[in-house]
């Protein structure tokens, strides 16, 4: 069964029932207009912009843009790319994608102009599917990536140097195409997230997608009445792969667009959200908000919230703990992966063991791990390694990129580039990023164990720790702090709250400045070091 089976069940045995809801409170209108398969729902100026749709409608705008694929002659070695915003177009257009054979290729909606055509080259991409926020950027390209291609607009007023998605759409039939699948079959080609370098693109087979799915279900219970809530963008593996869940059971899923804690607990109480996965970023914020008191929880309808989840990166066991005081009623769960891995779960706490927080857990449904030194060989417990992973939802390679693949799949393990350690009760802790240790003096330094008591102080918003560059000792680490709104803290604050850390791991460098995260949570830490170290070499020049 692949997951394109899992639409069609869900789209006769539950045929009426609400499939997506997309809320935007950042667009506000007081219209309706009714298209011919569903409605756009009414609202005032008060109320954010929403949109219904039932998985029968769902399955049939899969089935529409599936037969206009393959009325332009896709087949089964082609690429279609997905160049969208999250809205409620997203997942039926991913998968009309696979209904049709082909592979599809969800794209970051933060890149450049020149980025969307390397990713566009790179992966072979036959046919690109963007929403109106892209024109300026793809018409930036459009004389170098027309030739070959056949672009669709999605949206009103479409471009002269695109097709109207809907306009075309509306004319195909509405019937499955039924394209046999096989699990062992290309299904996407996703782009990692580039936070240590250029993406690459990652090719995964059926069989990758339905793991997810029913690794997600297996991690986290889902049953048909859950509703789940999903905020990151749908086109990094996290947030797709989560949904996937809801898929498995017929469960509804609610897009959102937006991320204060007001439009957060807003659309979870309006939207009788049960399951809610967050990022970093996101979850710090809501406490802020609440110790603040810019948003007060009786104003909200919370009580069937039984999930919060959290994954994409480290999470500060102080984080969890402040949660915990003011959520008492959730479930928790860590979930960690990649997207080699087809996303997060290869290795997840589990809602059982709220007594681990802090690691990242063990492995996940069908999963294996093992943590080896720079000799490939496997460490003894409680010594850090890289952590490698085994599973059924491993990527197939490096599209186009047989080196890399070579490097990263040996003897079937994916190596991961996290240093980790395991403990004595076998759960994971993730150490650090390879590429982000800092080695100083020879002692190697890992930035996450500093970034997680740093959290610890009530000052702090978010930290990234990194190194800097130091002649006499190689690198020293810098501790790069962001303050929650009206706080106020110095360096020799920070240096005093420090010497309960090990003098070795104390930050030699305090810098006060916002710390940037990409859509999946992610510290851009390239852009700290290019940064911060530049400027730390043009201080050293300035002393000589």
């Amino acid at each position: 069964m692949t997951i394109v089976d899992m639409l069609r069940a869900n789209a006769e045995k539950y045929p009426s029932e609400v499939a997506l809801v997309e809320v935007n409170p950042e667009r506000r209108e007081n219209r309706h207009i009714t298209w011919r398969d569903y409605d756009l729902v009414e609202t005032t100026d008060d109320e954010p912009f929403r949109r219904e749709m039932t998985w029968s409608v769902f399955d049939e705008k899969a089935n529409r843009f599936a037969n206009l694929l393959l009325s332009r002659g896709v087949h089964k070695d082609d690429k279609v790319a997905i160049l969208l915003y999250n809205c409620i177009e997203w997942l039926p257009l991913y998968f009309g994608v696979l209904k049709s054979g082909a592979t599809v290729v969800p794209l970051n909606f933060r890149y450049s102009a020149d980025e969307i055509e390397y990713c566009l080259d790179k992966a072979d991409v036959d046919i690109l599917v963007f929403g109106p926020e892209f024109i300026g950027r793809v018409e930036e390209i459009v004389d170098r990536i027309q030739a070959g291609r056949l672009l669709f607009f999605v949206g009103d007023d479409c471009p002269t140097w695109a097709e109207s998605y809907r306009e075309l759409a509306s004319l195909c039939s509405s019937a499955d195409p039924r394209v046999p699948l096989s699990e062992d079959e290309d299904a996407a080609i996703y782009f990692s997230s580039g936070t240590t370098g250029f993406p690459k693109a990652i090719l995964h087979h059926h069989q990758s997608l339905t793991q997810a799915a029913e690794m997600e279900q297996t991690h986290h219970h889902q049953t048909h009445d859950d509703v789940f809530l999903c905020i990151p963008p749908l086109y990094h593996t996290g947030a797709c792969m989560h949904w996937l869940g809801s898929l498995m059971v017929g469960g509804r899923g609610v897009l959102l667009r937006g991320v204060s804690p007001k439009t957060v607990l807003e659309t979870v109480s309006n939207e009788g959200c049960t399951i809610v996965w967050l990022l970093v970023p996101w979850a710090q914020d809501i406490l802020v908000a609440l110790e603040e008191g810019t948003v007060r929880l009786d104003n909200y309808h919370l009580d069937q919230w039984r999930l919060m989840h959290i994954g994409a990166q480290p999470v500060p066991e102080s984080l969890i703990r402040r949660w915990r005081e003011v959520f008492p009623h959730h479930d928790y769960d860590t979930n960690y992966g990649l997207s080699e891995s087809m996303g997060p779960g290869c290795v997840h706490l589990g809602l059982e063991n709220i007594d681990h927080v802090g690691a990242i857990g063990v492995p996940g449904y069908r999963w294996s791990c093992k943590i080896v030194g720079e000799d490939g060989a496997e460490v003894a417990p409680g010594e850090v390694g890289e952590l490698c992973v085994q599973g059924p939802g491993l990527m197939e390679c490096y599209y186009k990129d047989p080196e890399a693949t070579a490097e990263t799949l040996v003897d079937g393990w994916l190596h991961t580039g996290d240093m980790a350690r395991q403990d004595e009760d076998g759960f994971y802790w993730l150490v650090d990023r390879k590429k982000d240790v800092v080695i100083m003096g020879g002692e190697n330094i890992y930035p996450v164990e500093i970034e997680d008591f740093l959290m610890g102080h009530p000052a702090i918003k978010d930290v990234a720790v990194i190194g800097l560059p130091d002649e006499r000792l190689g690198e020293i680490p810098a501790a790069v702090i962001e303050l929650k709104a009206g706080a106020t803290l110095t360096e020799d604050d920070v240096t005093t709250f420090c010497k309960r850390l090990p003098r070795y791991k104390r930050p030699r460098t305090v810098i006060f400045a916002p710390v940037p995260r990409n859509p999946t949570g992610k510290i851009e830490k390239p852009a700290l070091r290019a940064k911060y170290g530049a400027d730390a070499l043009v201080a050293r020049e300035t002393r000589r």
